[in-house]
């Protein structure tokens, strides 16, 4: 159902890739979107590169470890502002909103994995002094959480048209869909991973949600033994929107 639901999405967005100028539409937030060439191009099927994502960090303590908020697919930093404000608020941490790549105002690019998702964090974090940190991650976000925090074993504590944008007069997807859809299968999935982090975890579920399956608890007990799995009622798969302060008393709870 999750993977039908998606690719229904791809789809519709496709058939929308070339909307026509002269919609009516306008607005002072739209921005030129960077695309960064294929690391793999002519190089011999090099490593692909880290990207310099598009960030928003507000300020706050630097003694406490910062929040960092990774949206999902076809998200943006965006999705989480009035958390991240809110949450800078009562906690007095730092904390981070980033665009993935391929999404928002981070560059565009072909390559698109968990594993180079999770290589374009371990490339920002540090830049901004914010290594340890507390990652929080909704859906696609959450898996390249769980990769970065297995990879690092740091300390781990009406939306598509949000993805519309303005290039010389005309208007089209901020999104990269060609590498979306490409690599969708991978989104889906999980990479396979032997080690474990022992660091605490917090999984986070939509009461009304069937993303994360009974199932899924042996494996995720595995790649995380202190997790903890909490189940927030009359909520769906967008948590931090349907159930926002519901949302933020989670974290602050798992933060102290």
């Amino acid at each position: 159902v999750h993977a039908h639901r998606l690719a229904t999405m791809l789809r519709w967005t496709q058939a929308w890739r070339f909307p026509y100028a002269g919609l009516g539409l306008s607005s002072p937030s739209f921005t030129r979107v960077p695309v960064a060439p294929s690391s793999s191009g002519g190089r011999g099927g090099a490593e692909p590169r880290p990207l310099p994502l598009s960030y928003r960090l507000l300020d706050g303590e630097t003694a406490l470890p910062a929040v960092v908020f990774l949206h999902g697919l076809f998200g943006s930093k965006t999705n989480f502002n009035s958390i991240a404000k809110a949450l800078a608020q009562q906690t007095g941490r730092r904390v981070l909103t980033v665009d993935a790549r391929n999404h928002g105002d981070s560059p565009h690019s072909p390559d698109m994995s968990y594993e180079i998702m999770s290589q374009d964090l371990q490339d920002l974090l540090p830049q901004l002094g914010l290594a340890p940190c507390v990652v929080v991650g909704h859906s696609m976000g959450g898996k390249t959480a769980m990769l970065l925090a297995l990879q690092r074993d740091m300390a781990v504590r009406q939306f598509l048209l949000t993805n519309l944008v303005e290039v010389d007069g005309r208007f089209m997807w901020r999104v990269n869909l060609d590498a979306l859809t490409k690599h969708l299968d991978k989104i889906l999935a999980f990479p396979q991973r032997q080690e474990s982090y022992l660091g605490p975890t917090l999984f986070l579920c939509g009461g009304n949600s069937q993303f994360v399956h009974p199932s899924h608890q042996p494996e995720i007990l595995r790649l995380f033994p202190r997790a903890q799995m909490q189940t927030v009622p009359n909520a769906g798969h967008w948590i931090h929107a349907d159930c926002p302060q519901d949302f933020i008393a989670a974290i602050r709870g798992f933060l102290v």
